[in-house]
């Protein structure tokens, strides 16, 4: 599936060739960490498949539970994160974030992972009361 994107203020923009079955939610304590709420959605896709149409993101390395080292790519300006991929040599395989693509709503995810790290409150979502716009 031909997929594009950007950050928030527009400053980097993408294009990708995904396999929408390639959607995972990762509860994994870092992700609800950088991202700032419960979990991340993002869709792998390799190196040879992505390409970064403008800008060029800021990145930092962090390093992973299993002691890897990730390369997190974001805007400098507004700093939405657009991917998560592996650092240093070799070839990349990256994991973008599903709200930044414009094609997202198409995305749904095909599995979890990081589950013991899930908060314990997201079954209860579906029976809050709903504000479509606020």
């Amino acid at each position: 599936m031909k997929i594009d994107g950007s950050c928030h203020c527009g400053a980097l923009t993408f294009e990708a060739e995904i396999d929408p079955d390639g959607v995972s939610v990762c509860h994994c304590t870092d992700c609800q960490s950088m991202s700032g709420t419960a979990f991340r959605t993002v869709v792998r896709v390799s190196e040879e498949d992505f390409t970064m149409l403008s800008g060029r993101p800021k990145t930092y390395v962090k390093i992973a539970a299993s002691g890897a080292e990730r390369e997190m790519a974001f805007c400098e300006n507004c700093g939405s994160q657009i991917y998560g991929t592996n650092a240093g040599e070799g070839p990349k395989v990256y994991g973008l974030r599903v709200g930044t693509i414009r094609q997202s709503r198409q995305l749904s995810p095909k599995r979890q992972i990081w589950n013991q790290s899930a908060q314990p409150w997201l079954s209860v979502l579906d029976s809050l009361p709903r504000i479509e716009q606020g």
